[in-house]
C-alpha cells in the first residue's frame, strides 16, 4: 500500500494464480469501453446531504461524443483506488434539454472561493473555452436541496431470495 492510499482493502493479498490467470485473459479479452478513458480529471465532491463534506474524487474519463464525457469516480489516483461512482459530464445543451425532475440529480463543478481559486486568472487562461451562455441552471446542484441515500433492511416474501438472486456475496 502506498502511503497515500485512503484504506486498506480487506481479504487476502492476489495469488500468483490469480496474477496469472489475469495475464493470460488480458491478452484475449476485449477491453473497449475500459480502453476509451484517456482523461484524468480531479475535483472534489460534496455530500449531498451534508455540503460541510466532500471528498477528493479521480475522475477517469472517456470522450462518448462532443458533448457527453463518461468517467469512472475513484478516490485517489494510486494503483488501489477504490472505484466509488460514475459520473457523465455533459455540456450545457445537452443539460438543457433533461426534464426538470432530473436536473436536480446533476451538479455543477463551480468550485467558487472556498478552495482558493482565482476565477479572473482561470478566465483568461481559458479565453479560448466557450462557458455557460445561460449560467447555471437553478434546478442543478440539488436546487438548493440535498440528496440522502439510506439503506434499509426489508423482508423478502417467504424468506426467499428473489428467482435471479445468486448466492455469492457481491
Amino acid at each position: 500500500m502506498s502511503k497515500n492510499s485512503k484504506s486498506k482493502v480487506p481479504g487476502e493479498p492476489t495469488g500468483s494464480g490469480t496474477s496469472l490467470l489475469e495475464t493470460a485473459t488480458a491478452a484475449i479479452q476485449a477491453f473497449a469501453p475500459v480502453n476509451k478513458i484517456h482523461q484524468h480529471l480531479c475535483a472534489f465532491h460534496f455530500y449531498s446531504h451534508d455540503m460541510t463534506r466532500q471528498v477528493e474524487a479521480h475522475h477517469l474519463c472517456g470522450h462518448q461524443n462532443e458533448e457527453m464525457r463518461q468517467c469512472l469516480i475513484y478516490d485517489s489516483p494510486e494503483a488501489n483506488a477504490r472505484l466509488i461512482g460514475l459520473e457523465y459530464i455533459v455540456s450545457e445543451n445537452l443539460f438543457m434539454t433533461l426534464p426538470d425532475e432530473e436536473k436536480r440529480l446533476w451538479h455543477s463543478h463551480d468550485c467558487g472561493k472556498r478552495l482558493g481559486v482565482d476565477h479572473e486568472k482561470e478566465r483568461m487562461n481559458r479565453e479560448y473555452m466557450k462557458g455557460p451562455e445561460h449560467g447555471i441552471d437553478p434546478l442543478a446542484n440539488g436546487g438548493g436541496k440535498g440528496l440522502k441515500t439510506v439503506l434499509r433492511e426489508v423482508h423478502l416474501p417467504n424468506n426467499q431470495p428473489p428467482p435471479s438472486a445468486t448466492r455469492v456475496f457481491v
